[in-house]
């Protein structure tokens, strides 16, 4: 198994396997339709590459494994790999936290100063709720839905709808209300596009704690 890893990444990262070396297998294998494995093989080597050229594809991996890739491998050190479990932990772990907290329910976990969290799956499975807040005892329900060229506001509309019983559960659950924000993509950056209801969220807030 550990052979067939090493050969199959080798094979990947120098592209031996890509159309321009080995043809268009995929194609040529529907056309042949073979019955059996012998009758591929044959109208491959005849129609699409020859023998030979695979067995030198072959010999051009063992090459690439052996001095190629065995020679990097030579050269990784003890820091190196301790320097890698670092930046994998520590550094890729903050910059995806980061990314994490731009997003839309970190924006209004900013604006709103009270954390905003992830909900359990038993609860976006029976209320379509996919973040709360808690204020004391009680929750408030939060859906985020992307808007853009495939999901468009009246289909949106139309689940809203749809999903407007589980919601009313939810705030005979909990107490709170549920709320959709919608968000769209600016540049690189995802904002919220129904700012109205940040203050509604805020006055939902207010009640809970009153």
């Amino acid at each position: 198994m550990a052979k067939e890893w090493i050969l199959n990444s080798a094979m990947n990262r120098f592209q031996l396997n890509f159309k321009r070396n080995v043809g268009p297998t995929s194609e040529s294998i529907r056309k042949c339709s073979p019955k059996t494995l012998e009758e591929w093989r044959e109208y491959y080597f005849s129609n699409v590459k020859p023998k030979e050229h695979i067995e030198e594809l072959g010999k051009k991996l063992y090459v690439k494994i052996t001095e190629v890739i065995q020679s990097e491998v030579a050269d990784v050190t003890e820091q190196d790999c301790i320097d890698y479990m670092m930046q994998l932990v520590i550094d890729r772990t903050f910059d995806g936290y980061m990314t994490e907290i731009q997003t839309i329910y970190g924006q209004l976990q900013n604006i709103l100063k009270i954390p905003i969290q992830p909900a359990p799956d038993e609860w976006d499975r029976l209320f379509n709720v996919d973040f709360f807040i808690q204020i004391g005892e009680k929750y408030i329900g939060l859906q985020i839905k992307p808007v853009n060229s495939g999901i468009q506001l009246p289909e949106i509309f139309k689940e809203y709808s749809l999903q407007a019983e589980t919601h009313k559960k939810f705030t005979e659950v909990f107490g709170g209300k549920v709320f959709y924000l919608f968000s769209t993509k600016v540049g690189d950056k995802k904002e919220i596009q129904n700012k109205e209801v940040i203050d509604e969220i805020k006055q939902e807030i207010i009640r809970l704690k009153s």
